[in-house]
């Protein structure tokens, strides 16, 4: 698998797509299209959320983002910092600086959250010798400033983990990867008000030494935007985004639901 392009600063977007169309196929059913020519942008720095009903194509289209091969882009493109980057691999997105929180995170049972982050942070910034203890330090640093319990590094990744701590572990990812763009899927999902409240503080936290980090919000709901409060709002209808508009679509949204876009 190639290295990814050394990307430097451009005008464009952060992230840029462009009249997207994916098929996913099903074993019974057949291909199927679920994105149907979505198009959006995310500059650098913004918060944008993605609503919609379920089966819009909200997380096909994070999957998309990530390279997972089960979902083929078969029109349009997708580019990142001004580079095509539609046919990269997963490793190379991650490399280049794109992220994604998963809305189920999967269990590794037997690897440490501190052994997983630190191959992965080697990974990110291609260092085969990447200090243990300095990648150790700055787990405690985080884990701190999210209000973590420091044993929990040393837990198996995501075994018996709450769906809160779940969450929050993502949200650590995100800190000690430093990404440039973060697609988080459904974070909101399944959290009780205290954890939603932990978890949007864990991004603020984030974009506090990053703000120029792009952030793509997918979630159904309003809440969390009451306490990460989003520069742009998509409503995404039948694998489109069908409207566009700030903060004060997601109160439309939370007033009126999608009867008015189905």
């Amino acid at each position: 698998m190639p290295l990814a392009p050394r990307l430097g600063v451009v005008s464009a977007p952060l992230l840029e797509i462009d009249d997207l169309h994916v098929v996913v196929d099903d074993e019974v059913a057949g291909p199927a299209e679920i994105l149907r020519g979505l198009t959006l942008s995310v500059g650098v720095g913004e918060v944008h959320a993605l609503m919609g009903p379920n089966g819009s194509g909200k997380s096909t289209l994070a999957n998309t983002l990530l390279g997972n091969p089960e979902y083929r882009v078969v029109s349009g493109a997708i580019r990142y910092k001004g580079e095509d980057i539609t046919t990269w691999g997963t490793d190379v997105r991650a490399k280049a600086g794109m992220f994604l929180a998963f809305q189920y995170p999967q269990e590794i049972a037997g690897v440490p959250v501190r052994s997983f982050l630190q191959q992965a942070l080697a990974a990110r910034k291609g260092i085969e010798d990447l200090s243990a203890l300095e990648t150790r330090l700055a787990i405690m640093e985080w884990m701190k400033r999210l209000d973590m319990d420091p044993s929990f590094a040393d837990r198996y990744l995501n075994e018996g983990f709450s769906g809160g701590e779940k969450k929050r572990n993502e949200i650590l990812q995100m800190a000690i990867l430093e990404p440039e763009l973060a697609v988080l899927d459904e974070t909101d999902s399944g959290l009780d008000i205290d954890a939603l409240r932990v978890v949007a503080h864990g991004v603020q936290e984030v974009r506090k030494d990053r703000p120029e980090l792009g952030v793509l919000l997918i979630t159904h709901y309003q809440r969390i935007l009451d306490y990460l409060v989003p520069d742009v709002v998509h409503v995404m209808v039948d694998g489109r985004v069908i409207e566009t508009g700030g903060p004060e679509l997601s109160s439309t949204l939370e007033r009126e639901g999608f009867a008015r876009w189905l």
